[in-house]
């Protein structure tokens, strides 16, 4: 008779080919930490940004300026405001999140989402309508 090499080399291979999913994860940690210090970064910087926009309107008055650009200012202070309120819960969500390899795709989202208000007001300051 033959041995049977089954459990030798293929059955190893199969109950070790991917990583258990309920396991922890050792780089849990890392994109939530990129995304807090990017945040810590980018938020004071649209911040600023976001307050300076409204001198945009000193060459035409602020009743006399085009709807495009009062419109825009308008986005510009909802981001900050709602957008910086989300943002901050997003960063904190992705810290919260079990560091189990489960939730690993879930973190990076939310840490890359928590960056995207402070990035939208940037642009959209650096891209204001002629008023």
């Amino acid at each position: 008779m033959r041995p049977s090499h089954r459990g030798r080399f293929t059955g190893r291979m199969n109950r070790n080919s991917s990583p258990p999913r309920t396991g922890r994860d050792p780089r849990a940690y890392v994109a939530p930490a990129i995304a807090t210090v990017l945040g810590v970064m980018l938020a004071p910087l649209a911040l600023l940004f976001g307050a300076l926009s409204v001198m945009a309107t000193d060459s035409c008055g602020p009743d006399d300026c085009s709807p495009a650009l009062t419109t825009a200012l308008d986005v510009i202070h909802g981001t900050l405001f709602l957008g910086g309120l989300l943002g901050v819960a997003a960063c904190a969500a992705a810290w919260l999140l079990p560091r189990t390899r489960r939730w690993a795709v879930p973190r990076v989202w939310l840490a890359g989402l928590s960056l995207l208000p402070w990035l939208a007001v940037i642009a959209l300051v650096f891209n204001l309508p002629e008023g």
